[in-house]
C-alpha cells in the first residue's frame, strides 16, 4: 500500500466523545465527530425492539465507548450495527460487538473488509501515534449479515433501508436512510465543510469514481432528506448535499477542460486547486483536491480505460 495522504494539519487524538449527543427525531441520536479528523458521525437509531448503531469509530477503544452507550440506551432491546463503508475509522471497531450485536453490511463493502482491510489498518498506523494508538489490537471483523443491493431493517415500528449506491468514494459504499425521520447518514459521500476524500493512490488503490460519485450524489440529492449526517463535519440539510454534487461536478469540468487542452496533470492540479480554494476557502482537507484532479483525469473519455464506460447507476441508492 502507498504512503497514505496526510492531513496539512497534525493529526488531534481521534476519540470518540459522548458529548453535546444530539436527537435528531424520536428515539435517533448522533454523537457527532465535533470536527475531529479521524472520527465519524456516530448514529443510533431505535425501534420498539432493536437499536442500529452506525459507524464503530477508529478501532477498538472507540469501538468500547460506542457500544456502551449505545447497550445502555437500547437497555434491552436487541443491537445491530452497520457501517457506510470499510474505511478504518468507520468500521475498524467491529469486533468490539461480535456477540453482542449482528453486523450486517452490503456486499461489496463485506469485500473490501476481506481483501483490502488489512492493507489498510497498515496505512493507517502510519499517520501517526494517536491513530496507531487506536487502532492497536485491531482484527478485521467478518459481517453477520450481507446483503447485495438493498435490505429494510425492521427495528419494531421503525424501518431503516440501508442501500449500497455502487462505486463512488470506495467500492462498498452504504447509504442509510430513516424515512419516518427525514434521516439520510451517508458516510464519507457526504462532508461538511471539507473537500470531498478522493483515496486515489494508484496502482494500489483506484476503487474511487468521480463520474459515479457525481450520479450517486443526483440522486440523493433527488430524495431531499430533512436531516443529512456526512461522514464527517457539522450536520445539516439537503444543501449538503447539493454543495458537494457542485464541488464534484465543477470538479470534472474544470479537469477535463484542461485534460481536453492536453495540459500536464501537474499544472491542471495546480490551476484546479488555487480555482477550489478560491470558490471554499473556508473548507478544509485541500489535500484531496489533487487526488481528485488525477482520479478524473484518468476517468476523462480520452483515457484509455474510462471509468464512465460503466454506468454510474448499477446500484439503487
Amino acid at each position: 500500500m502507498s504512503e497514505p495522504m496526510r492531513s496539512e494539519r497534525p493529526l488531534p487524538e481521534p476519540v470518540v466523545r459522548i458529548e453535546e449527543v444530539r436527537e435528531l427525531a424520536r428515539d435517533l441520536v448522533v454523537i457527532p465527530n465535533r470536527r475531529v479528523q479521524l472520527v465519524p458521525n456516530i448514529g443510533v437509531i431505535g425501534g420498539t425492539h432493536s437499536v442500529l448503531v452506525v459507524e464503530t469509530g477508529l478501532g477498538p477503544r472507540n469501538a468500547e465507548t460506542v457500544l456502551g452507550f449505545a447497550a445502555e440506551y437500547a437497555a434491552d432491546r436487541r443491537l445491530y450495527l452497520t457501517t457506510t463503508h470499510f474505511h478504518p475509522e468507520h468500521a475498524f471497531g467491529a469486533q468490539v460487538f461480535a456477540g453482542e450485536a449482528t453486523f450486517l453490511v452490503n456486499r461489496a463493502q463485506a469485500d473490501d473488509l476481506a481483501t483490502k482491510g488489512a492493507a489498510y489498518l497498515e496505512m493507517f498506523r502510519s499517520l501517526g501515534e494517536p491513530v496507531a494508538r487506536q487502532l492497536a489490537g485491531v482484527e478485521i471483523a467478518v459481517p453477520d449479515v450481507v446483503y447485495d443491493d438493498a435490505y429494510d431493517l425492521d427495528l419494531g415500528g421503525r424501518t431503516v433501508r440501508l442501500r449500497a449506491t455502487g462505486r463512488a468514494h470506495s467500492r462498498g459504499d452504504q447509504v442509510v436512510t430513516v424515512p419516518d425521520a427525514g434521516v439520510m447518514f451517508t458516510g464519507d459521500l457526504v462532508e461538511a465543510g471539507q473537500f470531498a476524500i478522493f483515496p486515489w493512490f494508484p496502482p494500489h488503490d483506484t476503487d474511487v469514481s468521480g463520474t459515479r460519485w457525481i450520479a450517486v450524489m443526483r440522486r440523493l440529492a433527488e430524495a431531499s432528506p430533512r436531516v443529512v449526517v456526512p461522514g464527517h463535519g457539522d450536520l445539516g440539510g439537503p444543501e449538503l448535499l447539493a454543495d458537494v454534487r457542485d464541488y464534484l461536478e465543477l470538479l470534472r469540468d474544470e479537469t477535463w477542460a484542461r485534460r481536453d487542452s492536453a495540459v500536464s496533470e501537474q499544472t491542471i492540479a495546480e490551476e484546479v486547486r488555487a480555482l477550489m480554494i478560491e470558490r471554499h476557502p473556508e473548507w478544509d482537507g485541500r489535500e484531496w483536491i489533487e487526488k481528485g484532479v488525477g482520479c478524473l483525469c484518468a476517468e476523462h473519455p480520452a483515457s484509455e480505460h474510462p471509468a464512465s464506460e460503466h454506468p454510474a447507476s448499477e446500484h439503487p441508492a
